[in-house]
């Protein structure tokens, strides 16, 4: 029977043509159950704080447990994918996210004292940060390099569509008399659709490049990304946009409270939060889909000096019928820079080179969003949100200017042949 993408006439690259992987198929459908769950989740729990406490700093705070760990442990995880079995590792965090999330149910329900949340939120945030480089690492890896843009699309799409999936989800279940604290709970049992397919057909094991042993095993990645300027380039311009550009994600209840004048108990907010949302599932699927083939440098230039403009606007307006088609273009253009500068990264590492590099790329983008939520709240709690936003939108623009890989050189990304990217096509056009 003809499954896979080879015995087919789709086209390579694309969303469609990962999906004919099997392996890949199913651990990607239950990684996109599980992540509606947790995106309920991580949409309620800062909006039900900014509710208790009114303050962005807070809120902020509470984005820092739970990412970072990212920033300061995902170089270690790294190095222990490589070093024991990633299946095993991940059914064992995700375990242990499943009980964290049942605590924090009954937290929510008694209004436990809010240390206790940040605390449980910690433990959240370091079981994801220990289990990321295993499972990331390892989804690529079942499908051939030619499909790897779908892939990638795929999983970020996935993610921004379960930030729809989610808040809509938990709505719906509030209209039928679920509490908070309910909400947790089921959750908590949607870590049952990603576990159940890992232990059916598990993750791919992989020849690990990274052989170094102590302390030296922690810089090999750092090493390669300086080796391979295309790594450096991307990892850097991400590190920085995150930070700069992005705590609006983090801080969205009270962006939308300071802004727009919006409780983030609301259904106008939960539309707002949606519709921005959706956007940034169509921006992540344009990726592997209509824009499958493009140049991605010229995707990603653009995409840059797009979001500088669009963010600039969501700061200025205080109109909510404008707020709803601006965050809808400014969540398009965001996942769609993000996707497409991770598969820029994908494509310029090997399969054994990737549990040392995507530690970097989740610091960089992952581990820099809530240090930059922690840095920003303070100050949206004294100025205001636009300021805030308006220094995001500039940031963007300049960093745009520096991640240009269409200036840097053949021997800047990752060879096959002299001068041929390793997928075959020119280096500077791959």
């Amino acid at each position: 029977m003809k499954t896979t993408a080879e015995t087919t006439s789709i086209k390579r690259g694309t969303a469609k043509a990962a999906l004919q992987h099997r392996h890949f198929r199913l651990l990607f459908t239950g990684a996109s159950l599980s992540n509606v769950g947790t995106w309920m989740q991580n949409f309620m729990l800062p909006a039900y704080l900014d509710l208790r406490t009114g303050s962005a700093a807070f809120v902020g705070l509470l984005i820092f447990a739970q990412l970072g760990p990212q920033l300061f442990g995902s170089v270690p995880a790294g190095v222990l994918a490589d070093r024991v079995d990633r299946t095993r590792l991940v059914l064992a965090m995700q375990g242990c996210m499943m009980l964290a999330s049942v605590v924090l149910a009954f937290l929510a329900k008694w209004h436990a004292p809010i240390w206790t949340i940040f605390a449980v939120q910690l433990a959240i945030g370091i079981s994801n940060t220990a289990q990321a480089p295993a499972f990331n690492a390892s989804l690529p890896a079942m499908v051939p390099r030619e499909d790897l843009a779908g892939a990638v699309s795929l999983t970020s799409a996935m993610i921004n569509g379960s930030r729809i999936a989610g808040p809509s989800l938990a709505a719906l279940l509030g209209w039928f008399g679920f509490n908070l604290w309910e909400l947790f709970l089921v959750n908590a049992a949607t870590y049952i659709f990603v576990m159940t397919p890992l232990t059916r057909v598990g993750l791919p094991k992989v020849v690990a490049s990274n052989t170094a042993r102590g302390w030296r095993a922690l810089t090999t990645g750092i090493k390669l990304a300086r080796s391979r300027r295309v790594l450096q380039t991307l990892l850097v311009s991400m590190f920085i946009f995150s930070l700069v550009s992005l705590p609006y994600i983090g801080l969205f209840p009270s962006v939308a409270r300071l802004n727009l004048g919006l409780a983030a108990d609301s259904s106008s907010y939960k539309v707002l939060y949606i519709v921005w949302g959706s956007g940034a599932f169509l921006g992540a699927l344009s990726v592997g889909t209509v824009l499958a083939g493009q140049n991605r440098h010229t995707i990603i230039k653009w995409a840059f000096r797009m979001f500088a403009l669009i963010l600039f606007c969501f700061a200025m307006t205080s109109s909510y019928a404008l707020a709803l088609p601006i965050s809808f273009a400014l969540g398009v253009v965001y996942f769609l820079l993000a996707t497409a500068m991770m598969t820029e990264l994908q494509h310029n590492v090997t399969n054994g080179e990737r549990a040392s590099i995507m530690p970097l790329w989740f610091m960089s983008f992952g581990g820099s969003i809530p240090l930059g939520n922690l840095l920003a709240g303070p100050v949206m709690d004294s100025i205001g949100a636009r300021w805030v936003l308006a220094i995001g939108a500039v940031g963007a623009w300049i960093v745009g200017f520096y991640c240009n890989l269409s200036s840097l050189t053949v021997d800047s990304f990752l060879q096959d042949e002299p001068g041929t990217a390793i997928d075959g096509s020119p280096s500077r056009l791959h």
